[in-house]
C-alpha cells in the first residue's frame, strides 16, 4: 500500500498482481491456442485507464491548458515509446524470456526487442492492475510510474510531422497536409487539416492556427500507421 511521502508505483501493484492475470498479461498469443488467453484484451482496457489516469493528473494541474494541448502532451506521454520505456523500467524483458514456452527462445528475444510488444505488455500490467485493485488505487501507481514521461511531454513536445516524416521515409513515401476548412471570426479561427500520401488521407486534425491542426493530423497518422502494423 502506498505510504504518506510517495504513492505505489505500477511496479508494485505488479508484484501483487494474482497469478492468473500476472501469466495472461505476460503471454503473447502465439504462445497460446487461443488470444483471449494472451495480454491482447488486458492492454485494450490498460490503454483506457492509461489514457484517464493521465488525463485526471494534466486536468487539475494546468488550468490554463487548452483540449488540444492537453491532448498532445498526453500523447506523447502515454505513446508506444513511452510505454515501452516504463515497460523496461518495469523488467517486462526479463518476465517475457521467463514466460515463453520452451523452444520459443528465439521468438521471446525478437518480442523483447519490439517496441510495439513491450508497450502493449505494459498497458495489459494497468489493465491487470484494474482489474484487481480498481481504478481508485491503480491511477495514482499509471501517474506514479509514468511521471518522468509526463516530465518530458510537458517540457520537450514531440513534432509530430517531423516523426511522421521520418516514419514514411522508409517506406519511400511522403506525407503533405491539406487545409480542408476554416472557420470562426477573424479573431478566433479555427482550422482543420488532413496529412495524406498519395492523395490518401492519414490523419485529421484541429486546431487554432493551420500549424496546429497539421500537428494534430500527423498525431492521429501516426495512430494509424500503429493500428497498420498491429497483428
Amino acid at each position: 500500500m502506498p505510504t504518506e511521502s510517495r504513492p505505489e508505483s505500477l511496479e508494485e501493484l505488479l508484484a501483487e498482481l494474482p497469478d492468473v492475470l500476472r501469466r495472461q498479461a505476460f503471454t503473447h498469443s502465439s504462445w497460446v491456442e487461443h488470444r483471449a488467453e494472451a495480454y491482447e484484451r488486458l492492454a485494450f482496457l490498460g490503454d483506457v485507464v492509461l489514457s484517464l489516469a493521465v488525463s485526471d493528473h494534466l486536468y487539475p494541474r494546468f488550468e490554463r491548458y487548452g483540449a488540444g494541448r492537453l491532448t498532445k502532451v498526453r500523447a506523447q506521454a502515454v505513446s508506444g515509446p513511452s510505454c515501452a520505456r516504463v515497460a523496461r523500467a518495469l523488467g517486462v524483458p526479463d518476465e517475457l524470456r521467463k514466460a515463453a514456452p520452451e523452444g520459443t527462445g528465439r521468438t521471446a528475444d525478437m518480442l523483447v526487442d519490439s517496441e510495439r510488444v513491450l508497450a502493449s505488455v505494459c498497458e495489459a500490467i494497468i489493465g491487470a492492475a484494474y482489474l484487481s485493485f480498481g481504478l481508485q488505487r491503480t491511477a495514482p501507481a499509471v501517474v506514479e510510474s509514468f511521471r518522468g514521461e509526463i516530465e518530458q511531454a510537458l517540457e520537450n513536445p514531440v513534432d509530430y510531422k517531423s516523426v511522421l516524416q521520418e516514419r514514411l521515409a522508409r517506406r519511400a513515401a511522403v506525407v503533405a497536409y491539406r487545409t480542408v476548412s476554416e472557420e470562426g471570426p477573424a479573431h478566433d479561427r479555427n482550422f482543420t487539416s488532413v496529412a495524406e500520401v498519395a492523395g490518401e488521407e492519414l490523419g485529421r486534425g484541429e486546431g487554432k492556427t493551420k500549424k496546429a491542426a497539421e500537428q494534430e493530423a500527423a498525431l492521429h497518422a501516426l495512430d494509424s500507421l500503429d493500428v497498420e502494423a498491429t497483428p
